[in-house]
Formats: structure tokens, C-alpha cells, sequence
């Protein structure tokens, strides 16, 4: 068996640092549980419950264990964590590696997302030395397309009916990000 991915922290601009998940970040995904939108497109539970969160927890650190991505808390200057951001690797024997992030609402527009995001773009195309970079984004989500094309993703165009967003298929931006492109 190969040997788990190390999460390492990481330096983000802003003050914000990215860390590995623990469970005294159960308030966080309290938070996410009770958002309209970060439930439906990722695996955060709802409705919450403590063991619900502990699960959650727990996928989060599987996907280093299993090598499937590596995934990380974004936390403020003075230590609040406030969302997620990870790094895919499914498509890594293609070359390719996704992204995604949320950030709990309490938090936004403070530049969370595009900190945490410029860090792992950064780390991944210089470290990982990742060839390309991916995320989708859904069209009424402004917010989300001005931190992918602010963290320098091109749009490529609409994939209409992408994905399972709650009990609909949804259309979605596809962004990427080459690493000759930095």
C-alpha cells in the first residue's frame, strides 16, 4: 500500500494559514450544515449532528489516507476556521488535479477563498508540479467565478447539466489553470 499524503499547512495571504482537519473543528461544520448551498454539492452533513460531523471529519482525513486529495481547513490570523479547500487528485495519472472551496457565511467577502485558493495553486504547480488544474463553478455563483478567474483560471466554457447539485442536474463553468501559465 502506498503511504498516506502528508497535508501540510500552508501559508495564505490575508493572515489566513490552511491546516489539516481535527475535530475541534466541528463548529465549522455546524455552520456549513446550516448553509442553502455548501450541503448540497459536498459531503458537509444535514441536518448536523455531532456524530454526523465526526464522519465528516473522518472523510476528510481519509482522502489522505486513501491518496484521493488532499484537504484543508482555512483558518483566520487569530485561529477561526472558516471553510475548506481541497485538492483532487483523481485525474492525477491524466495529469490533471480539481479544486474545490467553500467558505461559511459568516465569513465571506473577507478573502478567504481566493487566499486559500491562491495557496494551493501555488503549492501545486510548483511543488506537485500538476500540468493542469480544474474546477467548476455554477453560473449564478459570482462570488466563486471572481476567485477562480482572480487566481488566474480561464474559463473554458458551460457544461450544462454537469452535475448532481442536490435533486437537480446543474450546469456548470469549467475553469482551468495550466502549469505553464504561472
Amino acid at each position: 500500500m502506498e503511504q498516506p499524503l502528508d497535508v501540510p499547512e500552508l501559508a495564505a495571504g490575508g493572515g489566513f494559514t490552511l491546516r489539516p482537519w481535527r475535530l475541534a473543528d466541528l463548529p465549522l461544520v455546524r455552520e456549513a450544515s446550516e448553509d442553502d448551498h455548501i450541503p448540497l454539492i459536498t459531503t458537509v452533513p444535514s441536518p448536523y449532528s455531532e456524530p454526523a460531523g465526526i464522519a465528516f471529519i473522518e472523510r476528510q482525513w481519509s482522502r489522505a489516507t486513501t491518496r484521493a486529495g488532499y484537504t484543508f481547513v482555512i483558518v483566520t490570523s487569530d485561529g477561526r476556521p472558516v471553510g475548506q479547500v481541497g485538492l483532487w487528485l483523481k485525474d492525477l495519472d491524466e495529469g490533471r488535479a480539481s479544486l474545490g472551496y467553500w467558505v461559511v457565511k459568516s465569513a465571506r467577502g473577507q478573502g478567504a477563498a481566493a487566499a486559500a485558493v491562491d495557496a494551493v495553486v501555488g503549492w501545486a504547480l510548483r511543488d506537485l508540479r500538476i500540468p493542469r488544474l480544474e474546477l467548476w463553478v455554477e453560473p449564478w455563483n459570482t462570488a466563486s467565478v471572481r476567485t477562480a478567474e482572480r487566481s488566474g483560471f480561464q474559463r473554458e466554457g458551460l457544461l450544462r447539466g454537469w452535475q448532481q447539485v442536490g435533486n437537480e442536474r446543474r450546469d456548470m463553468f469549467m475553469y482551468a489553470r495550466l502549469n505553464d501559465e504561472q
